[in-house]
């Protein structure tokens, strides 16, 4: 099977490259494509309170049949449970639905700047680290004017920033801040929802590799050094998606498509949205 390259954190943890996202999957389907993935050999699943699918993420870890240590676990905190004690207790909940003793990487989810609570709650993932129960902590949507403030009110590095990334939204500043600050960029949208997949840029390489747009466009996250989990719901696509590491861009290659930044998001503004 392909041995999916690995990325060492900043507390010297090692997350898989290549993972698996649950984002819009019902909860009803979860369990099956999870397992869908995990057979194709995905070893890094990423959950969130928030799509309401952490139970069956969970039970399709316990059903794969393969060593817990094997399975790289990430869910991320529910807006509605910023602060201290709120989060924390989110925490617990969060290990119940999945049926786990510990996740792998624990993130807030989204820094709402305007209720002004995520320094907060890093307080609280940093107790949960420390007990072992979180083998890694991190936040999501954080722009450097949000971790700048964490960093200095905080003991502990974030070990990721999971961010929206994709070559219409090359989040150059932001991912120059982590690689600055030790701090892993994890890429959601890696395809902008699609959009990307028409591009003429991308086609035309694609077609010179052999390869779809989409196996094209996560082979430049990869070699850009982003950890990323494309999403699919159908056994073909998540095969295709895992099937990134028999071939390899050139420098040119990834130069242009990084040219096609528009700074296009297709989900909401870090610095506006307040959940």
């Amino acid at each position: 099977m392909t041995a999916v390259p690995a990325i060492t954190l900043n507390n010297a943890v090692q997350i898989p490259q290549l993972g698996f996202g649950t984002f819009q999957i019902p909860p009803e389907d979860t369990r099956e494509t999870t397992l869908a993935a995990l057979k194709a050999g995905y070893r890094h699943i990423d959950t969130a309170q928030m799509y309401g699918n952490e139970k069956e993420v969970g039970q399709a870890v316990r059903d794969s049949g393969l060593d817990r240590a094997d399975v790289f676990v990430t869910s991320k905190l529910n807006n509605d449970s910023q602060g201290h004690d709120n989060a924390l207790r989110a925490f617990d909940r969060s290990l119940d639905e999945l049926g786990l003793d510990h996740l792998d990487l624990f993130l807030i989810h989204w820094p709402l700047p305007a209720k002004g609570l995520f320094v907060e709650t890093w307080k609280a993932l940093e107790e949960i680290y420390r007990s072992g129960r979180a083998k890694a902590i991190g936040v999501s949507n954080f722009q450097p004017r949000h971790l700048r403030r964490l960093l200095e009110n905080s003991d502990v590095v974030p070990a990721v920033n999971q961010i929206e990334v994709h070559p219409y939204l090359t989040q150059d500043e932001v991912r120059a801040f982590g690689a600055e600050h030790e701090i892993a960029t994890e890429a959601w949208s890696p395809i902008a929802q699609g959009k990307v997949l028409d591009d003429p840029t991308i086609n035309r390489i694609a077609e010179r590799e052999g390869k779809s747009p989409a196996q094209v466009t996560l082979r430049w996250h990869i070699q850009r050094g982003d950890i990323v989990f494309p999403k699919s719901v159908t056994q073909k696509r998540i095969e295709e998606n895992f099937d990134l590491f028999d071939f390899e861009l050139s420098e040119g290659d990834i130069g242009e498509i990084s040219a096609l930044n528009r700074n296009e998001r297709t989900g909401f503004d870090p610095d506006r949205f307040n959940g």
